[in-house]
């Protein structure tokens, strides 16, 4: 860790989380779920507010079991106990000064790395924090444009902050480290392409090319989660414009990632979060110890 003790005074001794949903998930980048999966825990709440968000349920407002620091670190070692490859933390941002305090607690008890998944809104500030306690960054880089990041996830000066959100994560983790196909450090840049903004997308692509050695994932998975968005996003992604981010990310010379069939997701791939279920799992694991 490289922060100074007046930062650490200001952090939460005990710190609390909203958790919708923790369990195995197996449609991350290869590198990720592998074959055992990847321990996913969703956070409720979100610091961005994308419009066309498929975890709209649990990101737009704040739902999810108010939870402990210990409890979540009993979710980490129960999903490690499952098999999982990672610790999967999924939309964290409003809780990076209490993940820092519990990621110091839970770090030693296991063997496994942290996976820290984000829109890449943070302060390089803020992720200061976790320097030492995140293995693998999975930063969803998804604008250039300031209109369409304020348009469609409220989301002012997204770009700038998420290239000093990016360039923070690089420095603590610059360079991808695999064993036996799966990642146990370094960053995995993910851009999901959305209908009608191809000129956009180029635009992300540009950036991201200029990084050495980049991982790029290029999602095509988009489809529009509710009935009442505008044009362009009440559709689905066309082949031809995923087509055309594929062709272009080829053109900037970005070797190394993941590209997809086009997705014909439903809601019905949207997790399913079962808060009676988890509360269960947790009183299970709570009597344990």
């Amino acid at each position: 860790m490289t922060e100074n003790k007046k930062t650490f005074t200001q952090l939460p001794e005990n710190p609390r989380y909203f958790v919708a949903r923790a369990g195995l998930h197996f449609y991350e980048e290869p590198p990720i779920s592998g074959e055992k999966g990847s321990g996913t825990i969703f956070f409720g709440g979100c610091s961005l507010k994308c419009v066309f968000c498929q975890n709209r349920n649990i990101s737009h407002t704040v739902k999810g079991l108010n939870i402990s620091q210990d409890d979540l670190i009993l979710l980490m070692l129960y999903l490690q106990d499952q098999g999982a490859h990672n610790i999967n933390l999924v939309t964290p941002a409003h809780y990076v000064k209490c993940l820092a305090v519990t990621l110091q607690k839970a770090k030693p008890k296991l063997k496994i790395p942290i996976v820290y998944n984000t829109s890449c809104y943070e302060t390089a500030e803020q992720l200061k924090l976790l320097d030492g306690l995140v293995d693998i960054y999975l930063p969803d880089f998804k604008y250039v444009d300031e209109n369409l990041a304020v348009n469609f996830s409220k989301a002012k000066n997204y770009f700038p902050r998420a290239c000093e959100a990016l360039d923070e994560m690089l420095r603590q983790q610059p360079k991808n480290v695999f064993e036996k196909g799966l990642l146990k450090k370094g960053v995995i840049i993910r851009h999901l392409v959305l209908p009608g903004q191809i000129e956009d997308t180029k635009r992300v692509l540009d950036y991201i090319s200029k990084i050495d050695d980049v991982y790029l994932s290029l999602m095509g998975q988009y489809f529009p989660p509710v009935e009442n968005l505008p044009p362009p996003l009440n559709r689905r992604l066309t082949a031809r414009e995923y087509k055309k981010a594929v062709e272009y990310m080829r053109l900037v010379d970005i070797k190394n990632g993941w590209t997809q069939e086009l997705s014909s997701a439903t809601k019905d791939y949207v997790p399913n979060f079962d808060l009676s279920g988890l509360e269960d799992l947790l009183n299970k694991l709570r009597a344990k110890t």
